[in-house]
């Protein structure tokens, strides 16, 4: 009988990978820059201009190999693409002892 266990939703976190939710972040961001590349019909050379980064390390990022690439270039990618990012700094609520890092796709 095989055992299925519920995730915990970050898939780094249940692999027990260091950095588990920067990982989830970058991989949501990066998910995010595929699908619009994707929507504007851009080729990987095209989209590498518009973002400023080598045409490699673009299909790296799209292939989930993000660890040499910041949130921050992810975030400024997303700018470049005609997106709005914006950060929002909250109180966790009482029943956390921690807040939690996540990304919401408007």
């Amino acid at each position: 009988m095989i055992e299925i266990e519920e995730g915990s939703g970050n898939v780094y976190q249940d692999l027990g990978l260091p950095d588990a939710s920067e990982m989830q972040v970058k991989s949501q961001l990066a998910a995010k820059i595929g699908e619009i590349i994707k929507a504007r019909h851009l080729t990987q050379s095209q989209a590498s201009e518009i973002l400023g980064l080598s045409q490699p390390k673009l299909s790296e990022m799209l292939r989930g190999k993000f660890r040499g690439i910041s949130e921050a270039k992810m975030m400024e990618c997303l700018s470049h693409l005609g997106r709005d990012v914006q950060i929002v700094v909250k109180p966790a609520p009482r029943s956390r002892k921690e807040g939690r890092i996540e990304v919401v796709f408007a």
